[in-house]
C-alpha cells in the first residue's frame, strides 16, 4: 500500500482536487459580500433625484454626499490590506461587513446633507475594507488554472449589486421613499455578518505562511481534499513570485520587482473608476437633463453596471492567454463605447444599446483588475497589493464625481461630457500595456520558493 506523503504543498493540494462544495460556500459568501458592496456603493446615485426633490438642494450641493463614501472607500482599502496581511483575511472582512451594514442602515435616518455625508463616509470605510479582502480570500482558495475565471465570477457581484440597486430603487422609491433603499442596504449585510462568523474560513495560504497550528490547517483542507489530509504531517507553501520582504505588506508591494507594475495597476484602476463613478452617480441626471423621463433614465442607467457579468469571459481568457493584453484591449474598446453614448442622445433605442455595450466592456475590464492584481503578488503582500490598488483607485471615483459636476457647471454638451469620459479608458489601456513589460520573473514548479510550516 502506498504511504501517505509526509509533506504537501497546500496550493498543489488545491490544484489536484475537484473544486469542492466547501469552496463553493466560500465563493457564495464572498460573492454576496461584493454584491452588497455594489448595491450600497451605487445606492446614493439612484436616490440623488429624490434628495433634490425632498430636501430642495441643487445638483452641485450633492457633490460631497456622492463623494463621501469614496473617501471612506479609499481609507478603508488602504488600511485594511496591511491589516489583513498581518492579522488575517476573515477578521478584517467580517468586521468590514458589520461596519458598512450598520452605517448604511443609520444613513436612512439622516435628516440633512451634513449627517448623510458623515454616515456615507463611515459606510465607505467598511465597503473599502471588504472588497479587497473578499477578492484576496477567494483567489487563495482557487486552483491555479481557474483562478482568474472564478475570481472574476465572484467579482461580478459588484456590478450586479449596483444594477440590482437601480432596478430596486425604481420600484421602491415611489412606494416607500428613498430611505427604504438605504434600510435594505443596511439590514442585509448585518444578516450576512452572522453567516460569515459561522461559515467563512481563514485563508489556508495565510495560515501556512503565518505558521499557525497544523490542526487549524487540517480542519480546512479536510473539507476540500477529504480524510487523506489527516495523514499529512507537514504543510508547505510555494510562491511563483519572488518574495523580497518577509514582513510583507506595503514593503513587498513596492519592492523593485513589483514597483512599476504596481504603479500601472494603480493608474489603470484609477482611470476606470473615473468613468464608473462619473456615470453611476450622474447618468440618471444627465439623461433626465437630456429630456428623458426620470424613471426611464434610471432604468437605462441601471444597464451600465449590469454589463459587468462579461468578466467571466475575460477571466476565462486571462487563464489561457496573456492577461495584461486582454484587459488593455478591453479598455481600448471601452473608450469607443463611452464615446458612442454621447452620440445617441435623442435616440432611446440606440442609447440603450450603447449604455449596455459600454457597461459590458467597461465593467468587464474593471472587474478583472482585482484578479490580475491578486495573481501579480506573493501571499505575504497579496491583500495589501489588491487593497492599495482599490484604495488608490477610489480617488479616481472621487475625481469622476467632481469632474461631471464641473462639466455641468461649464454647460458642456451631452456629447462633450461623454467624449471627455472616454479618455481615461485610453489611459488605462496604455498603463496595462506598460505593465506587460514589468512582470517579475516567475519561478517554475521546481524552482518555486517554499516557506515551510512544521506541526507543533
Amino acid at each position: 500500500m502506498q504511504s501517505k506523503p509526509r509533506s504537501v504543498d497546500v496550493q498543489t493540494l488545491i490544484n489536484e482536487n475537484k473544486f469542492s462544495p466547501y469552496q463553493w460556500v466560500i465563493f457564495a459568501l464572498c460573492f454576496f459580500i461584493v454584491l452588497l458592496d455594489g448595491f450600497d456603493t451605487a445606492a446614493i446615485g439612484y436616490i440623488a433625484p429624490s434628495l433634490i426633490k425632498d430636501w430642495g438642494v441643487t445638483k452641485s450641493m450633492l457633490g460631497p454626499v456622492l463623494s463621501a463614501a469614496l473617501f471612506g472607500l479609499a481609507a478603508g482599502a488602504l488600511s485594511a490590506g496591511p491589516l489583513a496581511d498581518r492579522f488575517g483575511r476573515k477578521l478584517v472582512l467580517t468586521s468590514a461587513v458589520l461596519v458598512f451594514g450598520l452605517a448604511c442602515f443609520a444613513s436612512s435616518f439622516a435628516g440633512d446633507l451634513k449627517t448623510l455625508t458623515a454616515l456615507r463616509f463611515i459606510t465607505g470605510l467598511g465597503l473599502g475594507a471588504a472588497m479587497p479582502n473578499a477578492v484576496t480570500l477567494m483567489s487563495e482558495y482557487c486552483p491555479d488554472k481557474r483562478r482568474a475565471m472564478l475570481t472574476n465570477l465572484m467579482f461580478c457581484g459588484f456590478p450586479l449589486g449596483a444594477a440590482f440597486g437601480g432596478f430596486l430603487a425604481a420600484w421602491m422609491i415611489p412606494q416607500w421613499g428613498w430611505r427604504s433603499v438605504l434600510q435594505l442596504g443596511g439590514i442585509t449585510p448585518l444578516l450576512l455578518t452572522v453567516l460569515l462568523i459561522l461559515l467563512l474560513p481563514e485563508s489556508v495560504r495565510f495560515l501556512v505562511s503565518k505558521r499557525r497550528p497544523i490542526e487549524r490547517i487540517r480542519a480546512v483542507l479536510v473539507r476540500i481534499a477529504g480524510a487523506q489530509v489527516n495523514q499529512i504531517e507537514r504543510f508547505v507553501l510555494s510562491e511563483q513570485r519572488p518574495v523580497t520582504n518577509e514582513r510583507g505588506g506595503l514593503a513587498q508591494v513596492l519592492a523593485k520587482p513589483y514597483r512599476l507594475g504596481t504603479f500601472m495597476l494603480w493608474l489603470s484602476y484609477f482611470s476606470g473608476l473615473v468613468i464608473f463613478y462619473a456615470l453611476i452617480n450622474w447618468m440618471p441626471l444627465l439623461f433626465k437633463d437630456a429630456g428623458i423621463d426620470p424613471r426611464t433614465a434610471t432604468l437605462i442607467a441601471a444597464l451600465f453596471p449590469l454589463g459587468g457579468v462579461g468578466a467571466v469571459l475575460f477571466g476565462w481568457l486571462m487563464d489561457r492567454f496573456e492577461a495584461n493584453r486582454i484587459l488593455a484591449i478591453g479598455y481600448a474598446l471601452t473608450a469607443v463605447a463611452i464615446w458612442a453614448i454621447g452620440q445617441s442622445v435623442g435616440q432611446v433605442g440606440w442609447l440603450v444599446v450603447a449604455v449596455f455595450a459600454a457597461g459590458a466592456l467597461m465593467n468587464t475590464s474593471q472587474s478583472s483588475l482585482p484578479a490580475l492584481a491578486a495573481a501579480f503578488y506573493p501571499t505575504n503582500g497579496r491583500a495589501t497589493g489588491v487593497a492599495w490598488m482599490l484604495g488608490i483607485g477610489r480617488f479616481g471615483g472621487i475625481a469622476g464625481s467632481f469632474l461631471v459636476a464641473q462639466l455641468t457647471v461649464m454647460q458642456m454638451s451631452f456629447e462633450g461630457v461623454f467624449t471627455v469620459l472616454a479618455l481615461p479608458a485610453l489611459v488605462a489601456a496604455l498603463a496595462l500595456w506598460v505593465k506587460r513589460r514589468a512582470e517579475p520573473k516567475r519561478f517554475d514548479e521546481d524552482g518555486a520558493l517554499r516557506a515551510a510550516f512544521s506541526a507543533h
